[in-house]
């Protein structure tokens, strides 16, 4: 139970997961290839974090 937001009321009616999924969507491809966001570099990763990304890529995923 989130008490922080408990008497919040929004001026605007909740969306559902999918609705904001197609709108987002459909943003995205007005915005063309201005929407596609570079991935991250990696440059700063932990040594944790590189063998998590290594455990995923061999065991077949792609992150």
């Amino acid at each position: 139970m989130n008490l922080a937001f408990r008497t919040y009321k929004s001026s605007r009616p909740a969306i559902s997961l999918e609705e904001f999924g197609r709108d987002l969507a459909r943003r995205r491809e007005a915005l063309g290839e201005a929407a596609t966001m570079p991935r991250n570099s990696g440059t700063r990763r932990t040594a944790s974090k590189k063998a998590l990304l290594k455990a995923i890529k061999d065991a077949g995923g792609n992150w």
